[in-house]
């Protein structure tokens, strides 16, 4: 149990560095380190099949997207725009409104009891395998000729027609 609530402190701890970190490419590698802490909590859950999928399509994917779009965009303090004292008004009302959620919840907690896991296997992806192409084989297969098609199509209209005739 300590090493849950290790665990959850960290990635407590690195949403609040998301957020309050000042440079852009430093906050999105805290996201990475908050993602991180998200796949050992599934690993502790016994969802090995959320692991796996948190680490490669969040940590492998979103994020690289995030900092390819982050270089993209110009981040210059001259072009930021003033902001207006209605925004500043609205986000102290926001960070108000949450502070008072968060008090309410924390009052509201009680000792609960520990959850037992009922069936060992339950996040195991072998049985996500077995359900998948026994009950589910043919919403899979067609699923998997439609990502297909859309492959090929995108594959087709990236290429461009080198044998065109001229008149």
């Amino acid at each position: 149990m300590n090493t849950f609530y290790f665990i959850e402190f960290l990635s407590i701890f690195f949403a609040i560095l998301v957020i309050s970190a000042k440079n852009p490419v430093h906050s999105i590698l805290y996201l990475v380190l908050t993602f991180f802490t998200f796949t050992i909590h599934y690993i502790l859950l016994n969802a090995q099949f959320l692991a796996i999928v948190n680490f490669i399509v969040y940590m492998g994917a979103i994020l690289v997207l995030f900092l390819y779009t982050l270089m993209l965009i110009n981040l210059n303090k001259d072009s930021e725009p003033v902001k207006s004292s209605l925004v500043k008004f609205a986000a102290v009302i926001g960070g108000g409104c949450f502070l008072i959620t968060i008090v309410a919840s924390l009052k509201a907690l009680g000792a609960s009891q520990p959850v037992v896991l009922q069936n060992p296997n339950l996040g195991l992806v072998k049985n996500l395998g077995k359900v998948l192409f026994s009950e589910y084989l043919l919403p899979f297969e067609i699923s998997s000729v439609l990502l297909l098609s859309a492959m090929v199509g995108a594959v087709l209209l990236a290429t461009k027609e080198s044998n065109k005739p001229t008149a």
